[in-house]
Order: structure tokens, then sequence, then C-alpha cells
């Protein structure tokens, strides 16, 4: 099934984890993409498995999501080079323990940065180049989307990530903000909250046997997801399967809310 044939797809946070599994996924079904992240050597190398196991291009793009110029030479590169831009994935992201009480002021700030503001820088760059291809004759029609990775924690938060959970909260409420602003050009913005995922990122928490094993009693699949099975979920929201889905928020968190 090819339900990206003849797109383009943007997917920051592109290195490992959800991001790489997702550039893969939309990747088999036809995209060709775009893989924005800080370390270029890590999008390279997803790069070169995406065009070893598909017929489609790979764009690496080293970029902080989080500086405004940086995010601004990225928007000229996509300006430049493609014109247009069908499908973007905000998925860039990252967490740090931190009781409320002992947190330092730029521990916040950087959760927040890396979270929120990233988000927010990212959308309102890439998205006007979004409006300005749909507002070209024969391209009103084309289904264009962005989805936003959220967590579980915008849903529960964490008492040891008040902050990211904060930020996620808030990735939740900016969604909706979007979805209504571009809707009139018809570009859907929708967010996907994971629960826990197994990823470079929660590797080390992961070894702790103890931490899993709540992880496992708290959520009714009794296990943590696989990158690929969030993929599936935000390819599924992104394609024109979910063409009437805007300002949406999809929890897939092993059933740990029903818990």
């Amino acid at each position: 099934m090819k339900r990206f044939e003849h797109s383009l797809v943007l997917i920051t946070g592109a290195g490992s984890g959800i991001g790489e599994a997702t550039a893969k996924r939309v990747a088999q079904e036809g995209a060709d993409v775009i893989l924005v992240g800080r370390t270029l050597s890590k999008l390279e190398r997803v790069a070169e498995e995406i065009k070893k196991h598909t017929n489609q291009n790979a764009y690496p793009f080293a970029c902080d999501v989080t500086d405004e110029e940086d995010v601004q030479k990225l928007q000229d590169y996509v300006k430049a080079e493609f014109s247009d831009l069908t499908v973007l994935i905000n998925n860039a992201g990252g967490s740090a323990y931190s009781s409320l009480l002992d947190m330092p002021l730029g521990q916040w700030q950087a959760m927040i940065e890396l979270n929120l503001n990233s988000v927010m820088l990212v959308t309102k760059a890439l998205g006007k180049i979004m409006i300005n291809a749909a507002k070209q004759e024969g391209n009103e029609k084309r289904d264009r989307a962005i989805v936003n990775v959220s967590s579980l924690s915008a849903h529960k938060p964490g008492v040891l990530f008040p902050h990211y959970s904060a930020a996620k909260a808030a990735v939740i409420n900016l969604t909706k903000s979007f979805a209504f602003e571009l809707a009139k050009y018809k570009i859907r913005v929708n967010s996907v909250s994971p629960g826990f995922v197994d990823t470079p990122l929660t590797e080390q928490g992961l070894k702790n046997e103890s931490f899993l094993k709540s992880i496992e009693r708290h959520t009714a699949l009794k296990r943590v997801a696989k990158p690929e099975e969030i993929a599936g979920v935000i390819a599924f929201v992104a394609s024109t399967d979910a063409s009437y889905m805007t300002g949406s928020d999809v929890l897939v968190d092993g059933g740990w809310l029903i818990k």
C-alpha cells in the first residue's frame, strides 16, 4: 500500500527511535523524506538504510529545532530545493528527571524549548511553505498534514518529569490551535501520544528491572511499545485514511490509562 506516493515528508528527531521508524515506514509507503536532527551522522545512516531498502529519496539535514536561526535555514532549504511539503512530523523531544521543588530553572527552560518551542518554531516556518503550495492552482485539494508527537505524560503527568509533562500537554493544545488556523488551507494538524517506547532515549531507564516491571504492571498489554508500533499510528494520522481528522490527539499507551 503506497499511501504516501508522490509525497514529501519531513520528520524531526529522525536519527533514532520513533523518528527513524516513522521515516522508514512512510518511505516504504512511497514517500521521499527529509530527515532532520542535530547529529548529521545519525541522519546519514538512516538515509542510507532508506535508500537501500526502498526506491525513495532521503535527505539528511542537520538542524537544532530549538534554534530559530537553524529553523530558518531549514525553511530556506525546503523552499529552495522542493517548494512544497506534504507532511510535517514534529517528533523531536526528550526528557530529564527532576522534582519540581529541586528543578533548576535552566532545566525547566530546556525541556520547554525542546518539547514545545520546537513544535511552534518548525510548524510556523514550514507551515508557511505548505500554505503557499496549497494556494497554487491545482494544489488546493491536495491533502497535507502535520503530526505532533506528544506523550502519555500529557494525560497522566509523571512525578519525576513535570517539565516534560507540562510541555507535552501544551503540545496537544498547540496542535488544536494550529488545526483551527490551518483548516482553511486544507492542512490537517493532529497529535499522537505514545506511552512507554523502547528507544535510545528510554534505554537506560528500561534496563532498571524494577522500573520496567512497574511499567508492565501499570500497562494493560504488559509491555513497552516498539518504535515501529508508534510509527504505524503516525503514518495513519498523516495519511489520507485520516482525511477527516484534525485537532485530535491519538493516545497509544498500551492501555495504561484504563488500568
